[in-house]
Protein backbone atom coordinates (compact mmCIF):
# COMPACT_ATOMS: atom_id res chain seq x y z
CA UNK A 1 0.00 0.00 0.00
CA UNK A 2 1.56 3.49 -0.83
CA UNK A 3 2.31 5.66 1.93
CA UNK A 4 -0.11 8.51 1.03
CA UNK A 5 -3.08 5.60 0.86
CA UNK A 6 -1.73 4.94 4.74
CA UNK A 7 -1.97 8.40 5.71
CA UNK A 8 -5.41 8.55 3.78
CA UNK A 9 -6.49 5.53 6.10
CA UNK A 10 -5.02 6.35 9.03
CA UNK A 11 -6.19 10.03 9.09
CA UNK A 12 -9.89 8.48 8.53
CA UNK A 13 -9.76 6.01 11.41
CA UNK A 14 -8.92 9.01 13.82
CA UNK A 15 -11.74 10.63 12.61
CA UNK A 16 -14.16 7.78 12.82
CA UNK A 17 -13.34 7.42 16.25
CA UNK A 18 -13.53 10.92 17.17
CA UNK A 19 -16.21 11.96 19.36
CA UNK A 20 -20.25 13.53 18.14
CA UNK A 21 -20.73 16.47 19.73
CA UNK A 22 -24.02 17.83 21.40
CA UNK A 23 -25.71 21.09 20.16
CA UNK A 24 -25.09 21.91 23.73
CA UNK A 25 -21.23 20.82 23.88
CA UNK A 26 -20.82 22.13 20.11
CA UNK A 27 -22.39 25.52 21.88
CA UNK A 28 -20.31 25.98 24.71
CA UNK A 29 -16.66 24.94 22.39
CA UNK A 30 -17.64 27.71 20.42
CA UNK A 31 -18.14 30.44 22.95
CA UNK A 32 -14.80 28.96 24.73
CA UNK A 33 -12.89 29.47 21.40
CA UNK A 34 -14.63 32.70 20.39
CA UNK A 35 -14.19 34.52 23.89
CA UNK A 36 -11.23 32.78 25.45
CA UNK A 37 -9.49 31.83 22.31
CA UNK A 38 -9.21 28.54 24.48
CA UNK A 39 -7.07 26.00 22.15
CA UNK A 40 -8.47 23.11 23.63
CA UNK A 41 -11.78 23.77 22.78
CA UNK A 42 -10.64 24.47 19.11
CA UNK A 43 -8.72 21.11 19.12
CA UNK A 44 -11.64 19.62 20.35
CA UNK A 45 -14.22 21.16 18.05
CA UNK A 46 -12.02 20.46 15.04
CA UNK A 47 -11.24 16.89 15.45
CA UNK A 48 -14.99 16.13 16.07
CA UNK A 49 -15.99 17.46 12.73
CA UNK A 50 -12.85 15.87 10.75
CA UNK A 51 -15.53 13.13 10.13
CA UNK A 52 -17.35 15.90 7.81
CA UNK A 53 -14.24 17.22 6.67
CA UNK A 54 -12.94 13.58 5.24
CA UNK A 55 -16.68 12.59 3.56
CA UNK A 56 -16.99 16.01 2.06
CA UNK A 57 -13.19 15.28 0.50
CA UNK A 58 -13.97 12.01 -0.45
CA UNK A 59 -16.51 13.81 -3.00
CA UNK A 60 -13.86 15.47 -5.05
CA UNK A 61 -11.63 12.12 -5.67
CA UNK A 62 -12.91 12.52 -9.40
CA UNK A 63 -10.98 15.51 -10.13
CA UNK A 64 -7.83 13.97 -9.63
CA UNK A 65 -6.56 15.56 -6.70
CA UNK A 66 -4.60 13.23 -3.85
CA UNK A 67 -6.86 12.14 -1.24
CA UNK A 68 -4.39 13.39 1.34
CA UNK A 69 -4.38 16.71 -0.08
CA UNK A 70 -8.43 16.91 -0.18
CA UNK A 71 -8.23 15.92 3.48
CA UNK A 72 -5.69 18.86 4.10
CA UNK A 73 -7.33 21.74 2.09
CA UNK A 74 -10.89 20.07 3.79
CA UNK A 75 -9.27 20.79 7.35
CA UNK A 76 -8.61 24.28 6.55
CA UNK A 77 -11.70 24.90 5.28
CA UNK A 78 -12.76 23.53 8.88
CA UNK A 79 -10.33 25.69 11.01
CA UNK A 80 -11.41 29.05 8.90
CA UNK A 81 -14.58 28.13 9.72
CA UNK A 82 -13.95 27.57 13.53
CA UNK A 83 -12.47 31.05 13.74
CA UNK A 84 -15.20 33.04 11.44
CA UNK A 85 -18.46 31.18 13.58
CA UNK A 86 -20.91 32.98 15.41
CA UNK A 87 -22.32 31.34 17.93
CA UNK A 88 -24.81 34.00 19.17
CA UNK A 89 -26.57 33.42 15.32
CA UNK A 90 -28.32 30.23 16.45
CA UNK A 91 -26.84 28.05 13.93
CA UNK A 92 -25.39 24.72 14.08
CA UNK A 93 -21.58 25.03 13.91
CA UNK A 94 -21.51 21.72 11.59
CA UNK A 95 -23.94 23.37 9.30
CA UNK A 96 -21.90 26.65 8.92
CA UNK A 97 -18.28 24.41 8.03
CA UNK A 98 -19.61 22.86 5.46
CA UNK A 99 -19.78 26.18 3.33
CA UNK A 100 -16.30 26.64 3.89
CA UNK A 101 -14.96 23.08 3.36
CA UNK A 102 -16.34 23.34 0.31
CA UNK A 103 -14.94 26.81 -1.19
CA UNK A 104 -11.08 25.38 0.28
CA UNK A 105 -11.81 22.01 -1.31
CA UNK A 106 -12.69 23.53 -4.61
CA UNK A 107 -10.14 26.39 -4.27
CA UNK A 108 -7.77 23.92 -4.83
CA UNK A 109 -9.06 21.67 -6.63
CA UNK A 110 -9.50 24.52 -9.44
CA UNK A 111 -6.13 25.87 -8.54
CA UNK A 112 -4.60 22.40 -9.28
CA UNK A 113 -6.68 21.06 -12.63
CA UNK A 114 -4.17 22.48 -15.03
CA UNK A 115 -1.84 24.56 -14.98
CA UNK A 116 -3.33 27.62 -16.91
CA UNK A 117 -6.21 28.58 -14.31
CA UNK A 118 -9.38 27.02 -15.02
CA UNK A 119 -10.71 30.55 -13.68
CA UNK A 120 -11.77 32.03 -10.35
CA UNK A 121 -14.98 34.10 -10.83
CA UNK A 122 -18.18 32.55 -8.85
CA UNK A 123 -20.02 31.71 -12.48
CA UNK A 124 -16.20 29.97 -13.35
CA UNK A 125 -16.45 27.82 -9.93
CA UNK A 126 -20.47 27.16 -10.95
CA UNK A 127 -19.76 25.84 -14.29
CA UNK A 128 -16.35 24.06 -13.09
CA UNK A 129 -18.34 21.63 -11.19
CA UNK A 130 -21.73 21.87 -12.42
CA UNK A 131 -21.44 21.68 -16.34
CA UNK A 132 -20.49 18.42 -17.20
CA UNK A 133 -23.04 16.71 -14.71
CA UNK A 134 -25.93 19.60 -15.96
CA UNK A 135 -24.58 18.69 -19.81
CA UNK A 136 -24.88 14.62 -19.23
CA UNK A 137 -29.13 15.64 -17.88
CA UNK A 138 -29.90 17.39 -20.66
CA UNK A 139 -28.99 15.26 -23.51
CA UNK A 140 -30.65 11.97 -21.38
CA UNK A 141 -33.84 14.43 -21.34
CA UNK A 142 -33.44 15.37 -25.22
CA UNK A 143 -32.63 11.78 -26.31
CA UNK A 144 -35.25 10.42 -24.43
CA UNK A 145 -37.99 13.05 -25.76
CA UNK A 146 -36.11 11.85 -29.43
CA UNK A 147 -34.59 14.59 -29.86
CA UNK A 148 -31.28 16.11 -30.98
CA UNK A 149 -29.12 18.96 -29.67
CA UNK A 150 -26.61 20.86 -31.57
CA UNK A 151 -23.65 22.28 -29.32
CA UNK A 152 -25.51 26.09 -29.27
CA UNK A 153 -28.36 24.65 -28.30
CA UNK A 154 -26.48 22.91 -25.89
CA UNK A 155 -24.46 25.28 -24.57
CA UNK A 156 -27.49 27.92 -24.11
CA UNK A 157 -29.46 25.39 -21.85
CA UNK A 158 -26.28 24.89 -20.01
CA UNK A 159 -26.29 28.68 -19.50
CA UNK A 160 -29.84 29.19 -18.56
CA UNK A 161 -29.39 26.05 -16.30
CA UNK A 162 -26.73 27.30 -14.34
CA UNK A 163 -27.90 30.93 -14.65
CA UNK A 164 -24.43 31.81 -15.74
CA UNK A 165 -23.74 33.92 -19.19
CA UNK A 166 -23.53 32.01 -22.64
CA UNK A 167 -20.08 33.41 -22.90
CA UNK A 168 -18.94 32.16 -19.81
CA UNK A 169 -20.10 28.65 -20.66
CA UNK A 170 -18.81 28.35 -23.97
CA UNK A 171 -15.26 29.68 -22.74
CA UNK A 172 -15.10 26.93 -19.62
CA UNK A 173 -16.22 24.23 -22.45
CA UNK A 174 -13.17 25.13 -24.32
CA UNK A 175 -10.87 25.13 -21.37
CA UNK A 176 -12.17 21.71 -19.85
CA UNK A 177 -11.98 20.32 -23.08
CA UNK A 178 -8.10 21.61 -23.52
CA UNK A 179 -5.20 19.68 -22.20
CA UNK A 180 -1.54 20.85 -20.76
CA UNK A 181 1.15 20.68 -23.79
CA UNK A 182 5.04 20.95 -22.52
CA UNK A 183 6.70 23.87 -23.87
CA UNK A 184 9.55 21.51 -24.50
CA UNK A 185 7.04 19.91 -27.70
CA UNK A 186 8.56 20.41 -31.12
CA UNK A 187 6.16 22.79 -32.73
CA UNK A 188 5.80 20.76 -35.91
CA UNK A 189 8.27 18.40 -37.90
CA UNK A 190 8.94 20.95 -40.37
CA UNK A 191 10.55 23.05 -37.65
CA UNK A 192 14.06 20.74 -37.12
CA UNK A 193 13.35 20.24 -33.91
CA UNK A 194 12.25 23.82 -32.44
CA UNK A 195 10.64 23.78 -29.29
CA UNK A 196 7.47 25.97 -28.64
CA UNK A 197 9.83 27.63 -25.60
CA UNK A 198 11.98 29.39 -28.16
CA UNK A 199 9.27 31.34 -29.35
CA UNK A 200 8.56 32.80 -25.73
CA UNK A 201 9.49 36.60 -25.31
CA UNK A 202 12.71 36.43 -23.17
CA UNK A 203 11.38 38.98 -20.19
CA UNK A 204 14.72 39.70 -18.99
CA UNK A 205 16.50 42.90 -19.48
CA UNK A 206 17.78 43.35 -22.54
CA UNK A 207 21.41 44.47 -23.50
CA UNK A 208 19.89 48.13 -24.90
CA UNK A 209 17.98 48.41 -22.07
CA UNK A 210 20.35 47.63 -19.45
CA UNK A 211 22.66 49.97 -21.04
CA UNK A 212 20.50 52.66 -20.95
CA UNK A 213 19.63 51.95 -17.43
CA UNK A 214 23.07 52.04 -16.36
CA UNK A 215 23.64 55.87 -18.26
CA UNK A 216 21.02 56.87 -16.11
CA UNK A 217 22.06 55.85 -12.92
CA UNK A 218 25.31 57.19 -13.65
CA UNK A 219 23.97 60.73 -14.63
CA UNK A 220 21.48 60.82 -11.89
CA UNK A 221 24.54 60.00 -9.22
CA UNK A 222 26.07 63.12 -10.60
CA UNK A 223 23.46 65.06 -10.48
CA UNK A 224 22.94 64.20 -6.59
CA UNK A 225 26.81 64.55 -6.29
CA UNK A 226 27.11 67.96 -7.93
CA UNK A 227 23.97 69.22 -5.61
CA UNK A 228 25.18 67.83 -2.41
CA UNK A 229 28.34 69.85 -3.26
CA UNK A 230 26.43 73.44 -2.97
CA UNK A 231 25.70 72.84 0.28
CA UNK A 232 27.67 73.25 3.64
CA UNK A 233 28.49 70.37 6.31
CA UNK A 234 25.30 70.77 8.17
CA UNK A 235 23.05 70.71 5.16
CA UNK A 236 24.70 67.84 3.71
CA UNK A 237 24.04 65.88 6.68
CA UNK A 238 20.40 66.38 7.27
CA UNK A 239 19.63 65.78 3.54
CA UNK A 240 21.53 62.43 3.69
CA UNK A 241 19.78 61.13 7.03
CA UNK A 242 16.79 61.99 5.96
CA UNK A 243 16.87 61.13 1.98
CA UNK A 244 19.79 59.13 1.69
CA UNK A 245 19.36 56.31 4.41
CA UNK A 246 17.06 52.80 4.40
CA UNK A 247 15.49 53.95 7.81
CA UNK A 248 15.29 57.42 6.86
CA UNK A 249 16.16 59.56 10.68
CA UNK A 250 13.04 61.61 12.03
CA UNK A 251 13.12 65.51 11.89
CA UNK A 252 13.25 65.23 16.48
CA UNK A 253 15.94 62.65 16.11
CA UNK A 254 17.99 64.97 14.29
CA UNK A 255 16.88 68.07 16.16
CA UNK A 256 17.90 66.41 19.20
CA UNK A 257 21.51 65.41 18.00
CA UNK A 258 22.06 68.91 16.52
CA UNK A 259 20.89 70.74 19.38
CA UNK A 260 17.71 72.31 17.51
CA UNK A 261 13.75 72.67 17.03
CA UNK A 262 12.47 69.99 15.31
CA UNK A 263 10.66 73.11 13.33
CA UNK A 264 14.38 74.48 12.85
CA UNK A 265 15.75 71.01 11.20
CA UNK A 266 12.73 70.84 8.57
CA UNK A 267 13.12 74.91 8.01
CA UNK A 268 17.26 73.66 7.07
CA UNK A 269 15.92 70.77 4.70
CA UNK A 270 13.63 72.71 2.76
CA UNK A 271 16.46 75.37 2.35
CA UNK A 272 19.13 73.01 1.25
CA UNK A 273 16.64 71.08 -1.38
CA UNK A 274 15.96 74.89 -2.59
CA UNK A 275 19.64 75.68 -2.90
CA UNK A 276 20.27 71.72 -4.19
CA UNK A 277 17.72 72.37 -6.88
CA UNK A 278 19.43 76.37 -8.07
CA UNK A 279 22.83 74.44 -8.24
CA UNK A 280 21.82 71.88 -10.90
CA UNK A 281 19.33 74.63 -12.76
CA UNK A 282 22.79 76.53 -13.27
CA UNK A 283 25.08 74.07 -13.86
CA UNK A 284 23.43 71.80 -16.42
CA UNK A 285 20.50 72.55 -18.91
CA UNK A 286 19.77 69.13 -19.15
CA UNK A 287 18.40 68.58 -15.90
CA UNK A 288 16.92 72.37 -15.79
CA UNK A 289 14.50 70.77 -18.72
CA UNK A 290 14.02 67.57 -16.14
CA UNK A 291 13.17 69.93 -13.62
CA UNK A 292 10.59 72.72 -14.98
Amino acid sequence: MALDNVREVSLSRIAMKAELLDAETELKLTYAWRDERDEAALHRLITAYMRLAISMASKFKRYGAPMNDLIQEAGLGLMKAADKFDPDRGVRFSTYAVWWIKASIQDYVMRNWSMVRTGSTSSQKSLFFNMRRVQARLERESASAGETLDGHQLRQMISTEIGVPLRDVEMMEGRLGGSDYSLNATQSSEDEGREWIDALEDDGVQAAEQVENEHDTAQLREWLLMAMNALNDRERFIIRERKLRDDARTLESLGQELSLSKERVRQLEAAAFAKMRKSLETQSREVHHFLV
